[in-house]
Formats: structure tokens, C-alpha cells, sequence
């Protein structure tokens, strides 16, 4: 784990959080019949950002994913104690986000697919955080789709790179202490893996129909 990612408002990195649902997910996706589906970097290793879409392409994959969870601006966060530990929080945002980049090689789909994942993430009870649209430092995203969350970031490594529709996953923010909770729990983290399931067989449907 050479990339930890946010540390969450109780010690632990975002990468076990990332790695967990990641497995869920490619479990679910086999399930439903995805069986080429794969896992880039299960370990964590040190992959440069560029060598992921790569892996990807040289792969065939039909859509990427990138899978993590959210944190908030240096300004937001308060300290704690957990277990004698003193930790970061900051309970001023939560929820889910989607980012897709203009720059990559199919930005049109990687917008269906980004609407297709806040559509069902929706319909399912989840609610976008809107914290990365705040003119701020570090923010100040375009928030191209209030309802469903979804950012344009044209800049994001795994994003522009990639050669096929891509979509970055901010799954929850881990540094809420609340949502912390939630994103722990196994039922909670079924829902979201479901969610996006549902979302890539709905996008891969439309496609062929097209």
C-alpha cells in the first residue's frame, strides 16, 4: 500500500476502503455476467496514473473506473480522538460524486456513463455532495449535473488518459464521521456496489442498442 489516499475521520486509509469495494464490486460484475471485468491495482502498488489506462487499453476494457472515496479542503477539518489517537474529521459534507474529463478519448460517453451512475445512485437513496462546485481553492469544479453529481474535471490523470468511457468515483467522504459508518458497513457498501452494477449494465444496454 504504497498510497494510503484521505486517512477517514477514525485511522483508516482510503486505499482498504478502495480495495474492498473494488473486490465487491468485480465479485458483483462476475455475477451479472461481466466475467472480463478486472481489478487494476488490488495491491496498491506504485502504477503511475498514465500506466492504469494503459493496463486498461492493452486489456480491451470496454469502460474504466476508478473507485475511491472523498475528502475535503484543508479548511473544513477539525481534530479528534479516537482510541488515544488524535485524527482528522470534518462533518460539513457528505455524500457521493462523479467527475468525467472532456479531454478524454470518448468525453460524450464517459458523460452517459458518469448520468447513468448518478441515475441509479439516486434511485437508490444517495445523495451527491456538491462541496467540489465551492469557488475555493483546491475546488471549484464545474458541477455540470446538480441532481446527479456529476463534475467535469478534465485534468484528472486517469480520466483524460483513458481510451475508453471513464468515470471517477467519489464513493462517500470518508473524513465525515457519520458517513464513515456507513461507508464501513457491509450492507451499505452492497447498495453502492449494486448501484454501480446496475448503472455499467444499463450504459452497456444502451450502447447496443444504438
Amino acid at each position: 500500500m504504497n498510497h494510503p489516499g484521505v486517512i477517514g475521520a477514525r485511522g483508516v486509509p482510503e486505499f482498504l476502503f478502495n480495495q474492498n469495494l473494488a473486490m465487491m464490486l468485480k465479485k458483483e460484475l462476475d455475477k451479472q455476467g461481466f466475467t472480463q471485468s478486472f481489478i487494476i491495482n488490488p495491491k496498491g502498488n506504485d502504477i503511475a496514473l498514465k500506466d492504469r489506462t494503459k493496463i486498461a487499453r492493452d486489456n480491451n476494457a470496454d469502460i474504466f473506473l476508478s473507485i475511491h472515496h472523498d475528502s475535503v479542503q484543508p479548511k473544513y477539518l477539525s481534530k479528534w480522538v479516537v482510541q488515544g489517537d488524535t485524527t482528522l474529521y470534518s462533518d460539513e459534507f457528505q455524500g457521493y460524486s462523479l467527475f468525467y474529463s472532456e479531454k478524454s478519448a470518448m468525453p460524450k460517453r464517459s458523460l452517459q456513463l458518469a448520468q447513468n451512475l448518478g441515475a441509479v445512485f439516486r434511485e437508490n437513496g444517495f445523495t451527491p455532495t456538491l462541496h467540489h462546485a465551492e469557488p475555493i481553492k483546491g475546488e471549484n469544479r464545474e458541477l455540470v449535473d446538480k441532481q446527479k453529481g456529476i463534475y467535469r474535471f478534465d485534468d484528472l490523470v486517469v480520466l483524460k488518459t483513458s481510451s475508453m468511457p471513464a468515470v471517477l468515483i467519489e464513493s462517500g467522504v470518508l473524513i465525515n464521521r457519520d458517513e464513515e459508518l456507513l461507508l464501513s458497513n457491509p450492507v451499505y457498501q452492497r447498495m453502492l456496489v449494486l448501484s454501480m452494477v446496475k448503472a455499467v449494465s444499463n450504459f452497456c444496454k444502451g450502447n447496443e442498442s444504438r
